[in-house]
């Protein structure tokens, strides 16, 4: 029994933002996972377990085999699920994952040990405010799917660690819709992650040295490229 997320975890990350129609299209028709990231997902929907939705995984499968990344920083480890489709599709990647879920970990630890064939995985473990600073890589591609809140928080230090021409990909951005709504009409426990989206969006979207893309997959993707060193994002 898994503890770590109740059945009243945020479910606005699994409200569509397409017709209901078109999203069991594309999580249908497009390739299946399989093995130990079948057994993952399968795992991960049982225990509702928040993972990327599987329109993601292909989105993911595709981005990764032609961008080639050979160094990417996860901040959100969850039990390892987009870790191992990061490292199955990059294979010459090394790959640092950050949680702080002690849960998580063990089942993340398990899950590296048991299907992380090429040893591309490293797990590191504590709040990402805190283990940012203790990191000295580059990366060339960075997934955050954590704190939705904290994304803003931690940009900047991300920024400082992504190479020029680097991606940067945050999940469940769209909170269901919410973030085209008036704050007024957000449920008030729901406020302060629309909050830090708002200005995640401010920062990013018309920053001169970034380019950025909001994806209507899932419950929203936003994509940003660093077109130059030195990023300075407003206060």
């Amino acid at each position: 029994m898994v503890k770590s997320y109740s059945k009243t975890a945020n479910h606005n990350m699994r409200r569509p933002v397409v017709k209901e129609e078109v999203l069991e299209y594309l999580r249908t028709k497009q390739k299946q996972n399989e093995a130990g990231l079948a057994e993952l997902e399968a795992f991960a929907r049982q225990e509702n377990i928040p993972i990327i939705q599987h329109e993601v995984v292909a989105y993911f499968r595709f981005l990764l085999q032609t961008l080639q990344p050979k160094s990417i920083l996860e901040i959100g480890t969850a039990i390892g699920f987009s870790a191992l489709l990061m490292a199955e599709n990059a294979p010459d990647a090394k790959i640092t994952t950050i949680d702080r879920n002690p849960e998580m970990i063990a089942f993340a630890k398990e899950n590296f040990e048991k299907f992380d064939s090429r040893n591309q995985i490293r797990l590191v473990e504590g709040d990402a405010v805190d283990m940012l600073a203790t990191l000295d890589e580059e990366y060339d591609f960075v997934f955050m799917d954590s704190a939705k809140s904290k994304y803003i928080v931690f940009l900047p230090e991300v920024l400082k660690r992504l190479k020029v021409g680097g991606v940067i990909i945050m999940d469940d951005v769209f909170q269901g819709g919410d973030i085209a709504r008036p704050i007024e009409e957000v449920r008030r426990g729901q406020r302060t992650i629309y909050r830090g989206l708002q200005r995640l969006f401010d920062a990013t979207l018309n920053h001169p040295d970034l380019t950025a893309s909001l994806v209507p997959l899932s419950d929203g993707l936003l994509m940003i490229r660093k077109n130059k060193d030195n990023i300075i994002l407003p206060d």
